[in-house]
């Protein structure tokens, strides 16, 4: 039988191509091919702005940096979540506030972003676990009641859509990730979509020092004329990574569409399963399905009786606020706690076979 992996990276034949490509033009810094990945970007899923950077932490931290976040100020975000959604609010000298989650979804609730908003909050950080869109509609009326910016981590939702319009079109800024493991990968890297001009130009100059590529002119010594205005960031992606994204990106359609048939599959044969609980999906909004989370009893006997069939199973990351940069456990966080206790994901990728999904299925409905 042959092995399983929980995560693999999809690579298109084409990658080599467009590298060599790059690396032949004697010009690998950030150029003309970043700007095609952009607008490619832009076409499908179908992003606001984007702005190609080196990493999804980077797109995080930058909107946080163009929203104003500072000393201070406070940001409400799930627990339920990887570390580096909290440390960029901490990179801002700001406070990370945790709310409570759905333990149907994994996902911030809006009643929970509200009862933990103060003076001091300055913007809502909604992450879209395993892929799943929350619910935005209700978390734009909390924000819009109390002027705060709305910056979505999407690092699991690319291609993801809500009520018809795809993420990276709702929110003033939606980070996104393009790490190894994800849906579309350059190596590693990220895009910031910025649905108004304004933050698209500011975050453009501020990807890069401060300077806008745009404008800049040479003096006669051959020194670029420049006056850095504002904080800026070595956040730039380089053609190289743009072309293994650009290459990747043709495979996009084909990869969501394939994990969208794996994870019917694993809906259908898993849904009546004593011991088990299916995430909530709604019919108003598309998984990506980075992941396929569930919530399993005797979580440890399951995971223990996969392996033994050769068949990872994980729980990809706990609560964030256990670590102890962020003070300790956030208590009443009655959501999180129950999600905490019984979440665990199965591989949902393009390279798993329908046999080695049907064998997924046939071990856990042989108990554990």
């Amino acid at each position: 039988m042959s092995p399983i992996s929980f995560h693999q990276p999809c690579i298109s034949p084409k990658a080599g191509e467009k590298v060599t490509a790059v690396l032949q033009s004697g010009w690998v810094n950030e150029g003309d091919v970043v700007l095609e990945f952009e607008q490619a970007l832009a076409k499908f899923p179908g992003m606001a702005h984007p702005v190609a950077l080196n990493s999804g932490t980077a797109a995080l931290h930058l909107a946080l940096a163009v929203a104003g976040v500072g000393p201070g100020d406070e940001v409400i975000l799930p627990p339920q979540t990887f570390i580096a959604t909290g440390l960029v609010v901490l990179m801002q000298r700001a406070a990370p506030v945790f709310a409570d989650i759905n333990p149907r979804t994994g996902n911030i609730t809006p009643e929970s972003i509200a009862a933990k908003i103060t003076p001091r909050t300055k913007a809502i950080m909604p992450v879209h676990w395993a892929g799943y869109p929350c619910d935005m509609d209700e978390i734009h009326a909390v924000a819009r009641q109390r002027g705060l910016a709305v910056i979505e981590d999407a690092a699991h939702a690319i291609g993801a859509s809500y009520k018809g319009r795809p993420l990276g079109t709702l929110s003033r800024f939606t980070a996104f990730s393009f790490q190894a493991t994800k849906h579309l990968t350059s190596g590693d890297g990220g895009a910031l979509a910025c649905r108004d001009e304004a933050d698209f130009h500011e975050v453009r100059a501020r990807r890069w020092f401060g300077i806008d590529r745009r404008f800049i002119k040479k003096s006669v010594l051959g020194n670029r004329e420049v006056d850095i205005a504002q904080l800026g960031y070595k956040y730039h992606m380089n053609n190289f990574t743009a072309a293994l994204g650009l290459a990747n990106w043709e495979e996009l359609p084909a990869q969501l569409a394939r994990r969208r048939a794996i994870a019917a599959r694993y809906r259908e044969g898993l849904k009546n399963v004593a011991g088990i609980q299916l995430l909530e999906c709604d019919l108003d909004r598309e998984h990506a399905y980075w992941l396929f989370t569930m919530r399993v009893q005797r979580r440890e006997e399951f995971i223990a009786k996969l392996a033994s069939h050769g068949i990872p199973a994980s729980v990809c990351d706990l609560r964030i606020d256990r670590n102890s940069v962020f003070g300790g456990l956030t208590p009443g966080l009655v959501g999180q706690e129950e999600f905490e206790r019984e979440q665990v994901s199965i591989p949902v990728h393009a390279a798993l076979t329908d046999e080695q999904a049907a064998r997924i299925i046939e071990v856990v409905l042989a108990g554990w």
